[in-house]
């Protein structure tokens, strides 16, 4: 598999029940405009040979409903679920404003040392996602891939790919239902990702 080409498709969950908030790991349904979305984004299209997701049910749903009509394997994994944000899990930037207008300026310019209350720790966040995609690129190694996940698994990924500083992910805009592609040539520590596109459709 020296010479594998590994294709995977990240595509972030469509808009859930109770509109824009800071959900984390809180497990809310897709709205029925996030259903639109997401089946508008993927349309008949099935280029893939698996499809993987976080379990959260925003994700795992779609991820479900593409691998059944498709005929795909599915795996649901753990690692890929949103990061932990704490206090502000289920509150708006309104909300949360209201309280310290301050408090996201500072967490955005500075989400090592100003993460909401009881929030995952961005290295363990990046150390959990780092792992996941590790193991899945050994998985499906010269497949091509669907991975159904959140805007924090993605801007993850991206900066990873990019070799970018972690710290710096929340300047990455992810639309819902958006999709980005990664290409990595190769396997294990010789292989070279590839950023195709980013936030387009397929």
């Amino acid at each position: 598999m020296a010479g594998a080409v590994t294709t995977i498709d990240l595509i972030r969950h469509g808009e859930p029940v109770g509109g824009s908030k800071y959900r984390g790991q809180i497990d809310d349904p897709l709205s029925d405009k996030g259903w639109a979305q997401m089946r508008a984004a993927v349309a008949d299209d099935a280029p893939w040979q698996a499809v993987v997701s976080s379990p959260l049910r925003r994700c795992a749903a779609f991820a479900d409903e593409v691998a059944h009509r498709h005929r795909l394997p599915l795996r649901l994994d753990e690692r890929f679920k949103e990061i932990g944000f704490g206090a502000w899990e289920g509150r708006t930037k309104a909300e949360i404003s209201a309280g310290d207008a301050q408090a996201l300026r500072r967490f955005y310019a500075d989400p090592v040392a100003c993460r909401p209350p009881g929030a995952e720790p961005l290295a363990e966040f990046e150390r959990r996602v780092a792992a996941a995609w590790r193991d899945l690129l050994r998985v499906h190694a010269g497949r091509h891939v669907l991975l159904v996940a959140h805007a924090g698994v993605i801007r993850m990924v991206v900066v990873q790919t990019l070799a970018a500083r972690p710290e710096r992910m929340f300047r990455i805009q992810v639309p819902n239902a958006a999709i980005t592609r990664i290409r990595v040539d190769g396997v294990g520590d010789e292989a070279a990702a590839h950023l195709l596109f980013h936030a387009g459709r397929l």
